[in-house]
């Protein structure tokens, strides 16, 4: 369709839906109609339990045993709000992030926090590239070494990210969320203790030491990522605009429809909760199988899945190994992505998956130099656990001032119109910033005094 420009130089886009099944369609249509509603809610989360956080749960499984199991319903809520105020904020504008934030306050307060996320996702794309080429490793019994499969890995990323179709791209991560559910399975092959497990969900275990609070600090850390803010709203943006809702990077989408966002918050909910579930799962499968016998210095998926083969069996190997490369496949272009998202924003470029790389040229190139930079850092020897610890520290720096710059453009009617945020909104995404702010100073002065 036509974006006619209205007397201001913004796209009339008329308000028709974006590329989503609504909630009512999807009643309609029963398992399938729910099916076509998940979609960058339900992506956004799996790419959450990457191998950088499955291995942060592991480590945190293995050496606090259940004690940290409580986290999982503690972040749940906190992670949903603040992914559904991203939604929400390029649903009402028709625009990603970045351009958002650019919008609304100084260029250098922005810029100083996309160039955190920028460095960030680069040194997590070197070690998801690590732990999926780790995974395949495994499997072969160790005749194929680990760094001989970095470049097939990041290869068929590539490929995937410059030739296939945006619906393509997406029915892939679809599929890929499929791995990890190797994680809720290989907990069963572990025999936990019922009692240890309700107490550990339900009563905070809490300690005031140097090692607990760095756990604590790296499960948020993980969990809440900034990464994800971006991906989370360019993703809608990309629906849209597929779906010839909006136009990129042109002005303000016109009367978002209840319907979409009752579509976009069940996604959400729905994403949130099956990443925190998944998270839960890794933790206790950790505390059964690792902790219960005295494994409690993990520091990598791929140690983890090393481990697993005596304690809890071959299969519970095989599974934890294959979730490990199928979620590293899809969250490495994810992390991509997003890095790639911000940055084009930020500078005002177009582009998106749903354009075609002839057109968009300098985006897929920024998608394709991220990439790369990963399959270097592996080259380069670059210690995983030491590239890991980096980024949870710039994350944990980064994140805590964007949260707060999201949340008062959620609270700004003049951008949110009707869709500003409630008080339910507000609150949990005011605590979701508080309590990573906490989180951050507390890392930074641990660091301080190590």
């Amino acid at each position: 369709m036509k974006h006619r420009p209205s007397k201001n130089g913004l796209a009339d886009t008329g308000g028709p839906q974006g590329g989503r099944t609504t909630l009512e369609e999807a009643r309609r249509k029963g398992l399938v109609g729910w099916l076509q509603v998940l979609g960058p809610g339900l992506i956004t989360g799996a790419s959450d339990d990457d191998p950088s956080g499955i291995g942060t749960y592991s480590q945190v499984g293995s050496q606090f045993g259940y004690g940290l199991l409580w986290t999982a319903l503690f972040t749940f809520p906190l992670m949903a709000a603040v992914q559904e105020l991203c939604s929400r904020i390029a649903l009402q504008t028709g625009v990603g992030l970045g351009v958002v934030l650019r919008r609304k306050f100084p260029a250098s307060l922005v810029g100083i926090a996309i160039l955190g996320l920028l460095g960030a996702n680069l040194f997590n794309v070197g070690a998801d590239l690590g732990a999926v080429a780790a995974g395949g490793s495994l499997l072969s019994g160790g005749a194929v070494p680990r760094l001989w499969l970095v470049v097939p890995a990041a290869l068929l990323i590539i490929v995937m990210e410059l030739f296939a179709t945006y619906a393509t791209i997406f029915k892939i991560f679809k599929w890929l969320t499929l791995a990890l559910f190797a994680y809720v399975l290989t907990a069963f092959f572990t025999h936990p203790r019922l009692l240890d497990v309700l107490a550990g969900t339900f009563i905070p275990h809490l300690q005031f030491s140097r090692d607990f609070l760095m756990a604590v600090v790296a499960v948020l850390g993980t969990t809440i990522s900034p990464y994800l803010f971006f991906w989370q709203a360019s993703s809608e943006v990309d629906e849209m605009v597929a779906a010839g809702a909006t136009a990129p990077m042109i002005g303000r989408r016109r009367r978002l429809k209840v319907a979409e966002l009752h579509a976009a918050r069940f996604d959400i909910v729905v994403g949130m909760a099956f990443s925190n579930l998944v998270m839960y799962f890794i933790i206790l499968t950790s505390a059964a199988a690792l902790h219960a016998h005295g494994k409690d210095n993990i520091q990598t998926a791929a140690e983890a899945a090393a481990a697993l083969a005596p304690l809890a069996g071959p299969f519970a190997f095989i599974i934890f190994s294959i979730g490990l490369i199928g979620t590293g496949l899809l969250a490495i272009p994810i992390l991509a992505g997003s890095a790639a998202y911000a940055a084009k924003e930020f500078l005002g470029l177009a582009g998106n998956l749903a354009s075609k790389p002839k057109h968009r040229p300098t985006f897929y190139l920024m998608l394709v130099v991220a990439t790369l930079a990963g399959v270097a850092m592996n080259f380069l020897h670059l210690d995983p656990i030491r590239a890991l610890f980096i980024t949870a520290v710039i994350n944990g720096v980064v994140a805590p001032p964007l949260l707060v710059l999201i949340v008062l453009v959620g609270a700004d009617r003049k951008i949110m119109k009707k869709q500003v945020s409630g008080k339910l909104s507000l609150s949990l995404t005011w605590i979701a910033a508080v309590f990573m702010g906490v989180a951050a100073i507390s890392m930074l002065v641990t660091l301080i005094h190590r």
